[in-house]
């Protein structure tokens, strides 16, 4: 019995990190960290995570305007195909630092389809 409880400890010890959604709070704060760091960010290892990060979001909400279409429902958003809409990661930091600080908490996702439900609305 101890042996197995033991294991099931170790196997969400050993969970990624990364599988917790980010919140807007602390995608904000790991770039204003990068930021401050000026040319010395270029090694570290956050700019990949939120590289990341955004691509998990975007991915995501694609997935979720797939799913959409094909279970015949209205989409929130029509965005141009991937690829192709002109969102910079200025643009996404301006995006997310606009909401209020007392809503900084929610996922990078939420965030980030809420950003292209505003841009790209349907018509």
């Amino acid at each position: 019995m101890r042996l197995g409880l033991r294991s099931v400890v170790l196997a969400f010890a050993l969970l990624p990190v990364a599988a917790q959604a980010m919140t807007v709070e602390a995608f904000l704060a790991k770039a204003d960290a990068l930021k401050a760091k000026g040319l010395f960010a270029v090694g570290s290892s956050d700019i990949t995570l939120l590289r990341q990060e955004i691509m998990t979001a975007s991915d995501a909400y694609r997935a979720r305007l797939a799913a959409d279409a094909a279970a015949g429902r209205k989409p929130t958003s029509c965005p141009p195909p991937k690829g192709t809409a002109k969102i910079g990661s200025n643009d996404i930091l301006a995006e997310f630092k606009a909401l209020p600080p007392a809503k900084r908490n929610i996922s990078v996702q939420t965030a980030f389809s809420a950003m292209m439900e505003r841009r790209y609305p349907c018509k």
